[in-house]
């Protein structure tokens, strides 16, 4: 999300003041506003809480596996291809059907040995803007999460060198690969996942009445779905994890479902966060149920009323976590219908058309050694430094990081770094690293070694 500039802030008091004036007399002698101020003042709040919705404009692709229409297109060939797994019944879009928001509609998919998977089925939109993938976050890439479905055992249960091997004696895939990989022209494990990360990129949700409301057009959501937006985005509390414009901050919560399963705290091997699922977005919500990481609730107003009565509680229940959420029954009503407007309109939804970008570093390094974590953000997000020296980064935050760096050269993991700790990271080698939050993988924060 972009940070509110001072020119909008401008804009925005501004408003309110020509409101007021056209109000007549702008407050009581109490100091209360008017109803005519008071109304200015709550749109002049809503158009603020718009600007961090906003469709982005452009798809971020890496540059190590840049955009191709070709590729895209080998990708999608390859994603319903039943030849992907060990008796070649199953295809990454048998468990991921585009029908139903590219995720499961019941709450256990079956894989090549017939049982059911341990977690349902996430749907696939705007993964090109994650930052880690799986439910737990295993997988840092795309082109990792997709060897991991056909390799499982219990998936598709097919090694991919095997299935490189496969592919490769049907003609019309080895002349595909060798046109679509020059610098590699063959069909390899490699370039298989490319062309599935690439095509999984392109699977950006389609426009909703919702986007056209954010433009502008005032008529596309009710007024129950606005105050239901208003409750997400206010005292429900739902937009402190379900963040930007695909409602997702990437981040890794327990929310207090019941059970057993770890989450992310068996990859990171920290219990302190236990429990802790990736917060999935939600645009076609409406296609993508059963919900959560199990299946376990059925509909959107069973998701409602778990945040209201069904949360277990634990030591590992984040800080984001509205508790004691208290709703009526019309301010339920209200947070449905505005999730009912994250879905398009067409029976089946279609991936919009996109502008490929490639994914850079828009900061310009500083040359600091001490780094500050406020807010899920470290600050600054791009240091330089010499060879040998060391970088503090202190926790600011009300939250428990992780900090890492998982790169060839150089890996670092802080462990539970709690609010108030610091950490100390020493630089040896020369290059450039990415530091980032374990538990909430948005936290990026990159550093240039010069000699």
């Amino acid at each position: 999300m972009k940070p509110v500039s001072s020119k909008f802030l401008f804009s925005v008091a501004a408003a309110f003041l020509a409101g007021a004036a056209l109000a007549g007399v702008a407050l009581y002698a109490t100091g209360r506003l008017t109803p005519q101020a008071r109304q200015t003042a709550d749109a002049n709040d809503l158009a603020e809480l718009k600007t961090h919705f906003r469709r982005p404009e452009t798809v971020p692709f890496p540059a190590s596996n840049p955009y191709s229409s070709e590729k895209a297109k080998l990708g999608e060939q390859l994603f319903f291809d039943t030849e992907l797994s060990a008796n070649g019944t199953i295809a990454c879009a048998t468990c991921h059907k585009p029908e139903h928001g590219f995720a499961e509609p019941k709450a256990r998919s079956v894989g090549v040995p017939g049982n059911p998977l341990a977690r349902h089925t996430p749907a696939l939109w705007n993964l090109a803007w994650g930052r880690s993938y799986f439910w737990d976050g295993r997988a840092r890439s795309l082109e990792e999460q997709a060897q991991g479905p056909i390799e499982a055992r219990d998936e598709m249960a097919q090694p991919l060198d095997a299935l490189a091997s496969r592919l490769a004696e049907n003609q019309t895939y080895a002349s595909e690969f060798t046109k679509i990989f020059p610098e590699n022209p063959a069909v390899t494990a490699d370039n298989i996942t490319k062309a599935l990360a690439t095509y999984v990129r392109t699977l950006v949700s389609p426009p909703t009445r919702f986007d056209r409301w954010i433009a502008g057009e005032v008529t596309e959501l009710t007024p129950q779905e606005v105050e239901g937006f208003r409750l997400f985005t206010g005292r429900a509390g739902c937009s402190n994890c379900h963040a930007g414009w695909d409602f997702s901050d990437q981040a890794f919560y327990d929310i207090g479902l019941p059970g057993e399963d770890r989450g992310r705290g068996a990859v990171l091997k920290l219990e302190q966060v236990d429990h802790a699922f990736k917060t999935p977005g939600l645009r076609e919500i409406g296609r993508t149920a059963p919900y959560m990481h199990d299946g376990s609730l059925a509909t959107l107003a069973d998701v409602v009323r778990h945040y209201e009565t069904g949360i277990v509680d634990r030591p590992t229940l984040p800080t984001d976590l509205r508790r004691n959420l208290k709703l009526s029954v019309d301010e339920r009503t209200a947070l449905v219908a505005f999730l009912g407007s994250l879905t398009s309109e067409a029976k089946v939804a279609a991936a919009a058309d996109i502008v490929p970008t490639t994914i850079a570093v828009e900061e310009p390094a500083r040359r600091v050694r001490t780094i500050t974590q406020d807010d899920r953000t470290f600050f600054p997000g791009h240091v330089e430094l010499r060879r040998g020296e060391r970088l503090w980064i202190l926790n600011n935050d009300s939250r428990t990081h992780n900090v890492r760096l998982d790169d060839p050269a150089l890996t670092f993991d802080s462990g539970a770094q709690e609010p108030g700790e610091t950490v100390e990271i020493e630089f040896p080698v020369e290059g450039s690293f990415l530091v980032f939050c374990g538990i909430h993988p948005k936290m990026e924060l990159w550093v240039d070694i010069r000699p």
